[in-house]
C-alpha cells in the first residue's frame, strides 16, 4: 500500500512589525493574501517602546488571525551606541515642523533586520518583510541596501533568507488606502509619548495626521495635545 503523502502548509513570512501604520497595514496585506505571519518586535531601549509594544499588544489580539504566530520579541539594547541620542532619553524630540532627517536613526534597518533574519535562518523561516515605502528618504531603505544586506547574510549563514519589501514603490495615501478595513485606531506613531498615549506634536504624529488627511478620512487617535502638524 502506497504511503499518502500530506502536503505540509507554507512555511511563514517573518515581519518586522511596529505597530505603526505601515507595519500593521502590511501584516493585513499578507494576511489577504493568504500567507501565515511571523512577527517580530526588536526591543532596543527606544523611549516611546513600552508605549509602543502596549499598542502592538493590542493591535494582535484584536486581529486575532490563526494566520499570525505569537509574537517574537528580540533584545537589541542600543543606549551603549546612542549614549544621550533623543531616541533614548526622550528630550530634544524633533517636533511636526521638522524634516524627516530629523528622526533618522543611524543604521536602524540593519540593527533591526540581522537578529530577525537570523532568527528566520535558525526556525526554517524563508522570508523577511519590512514595511519600507516610498516616502523613506534614508540610505538603508533602498533596493540596493536589501539585496547587498540580503547577499551578506546568506553568505554568513550558509542559507537564504529573502528580504520583501512589497511597498517600496508605495505611496503613503496608497498604504492607507489599503488600511481602510484595518483597526488603524490601535496602531502607534508617537516618538514622544505622554502616558501611552500620542504626543500629538512630534514627528511622527505630524505624519500620522497628515497620512488620514491624505485620505480624507478622520483621525481616531488620541493625541494628548493638540495638533502642530504643517505637513499636507
Amino acid at each position: 500500500m502506497a504511503m499518502m503523502h500530506l502536503n505540509h502548509p507554507p512555511p511563514p513570512i517573518g515581519l518586522l512589525l511596529s505597530g505603526g501604520l505601515d507595519s500593521s497595514i502590511l501584516l493585513g496585506y499578507l494576511l489577504k493574501q493568504g500567507h501565515s505571519v511571523q512577527p517580530f518586535y526588536i526591543r532596543s531601549g527606544l523611549y516611546w517602546e513600552t508605549a509602543e509594544l502596549q499598542a502592538l499588544r493590542q493591535l494582535l489580539a484584536t486581529v486575532a488571525s490563526p494566520q499570525v504566530r505569537e509574537l517574537v520579541l528580540l533584545d537589541l539594547p542600543l543606549d551603549d551606541l546612542y549614549g544621550d541620542h533623543w531616541s533614548i532619553t526622550g528630550k530634544r524630540v524633533p517636533d511636526a515642523a521638522s524634516l524627516d532627517d530629523a528622526v533618522y536613526l543611524p543604521g536602524r534597518n540593519a540593527l533591526l533586520m540581522i537578529k530577525a533574519t537570523l532568527w528566520c535562518r535558525l526556525h526554517g523561516v524563508e522570508a523577511l518583510a519590512l514595511a519600507v515605502s516610498a516616502a523613506n528618504p534614508f540610505p538603508d531603505a533602498t533596493e540596493t541596501f536589501f539585496q547587498g544586506f540580503e547577499a551578506v547574510l546568506d553568505e554568513a549563514t550558509s542559507g537564504r533568507v529573502r528580504i520583501l519589501c512589497p511597498l517600496t514603490d508605495c505611496s503613503k495615501t496608497q498604504i492607507m488606502q489599503w488600511g481602510r478595513d484595518l483597526p488603524l485606531h490601535l496602531t502607534f506613531s508617537c516618538i514622544a509619548p505622554v502616558d501611552g498615549l500620542h504626543c500629538g506634536q512630534c514627528n511622527k504624529c505630524a505624519e500620522r495626521q497628515a497620512a488620514f488627511r491624505a485620505t480624507g478620512r478622520d483621525d481616531p487617535t488620541v493625541y494628548t495635545a493638540p495638533s502642530m502638524s504643517l505637513r499636507a
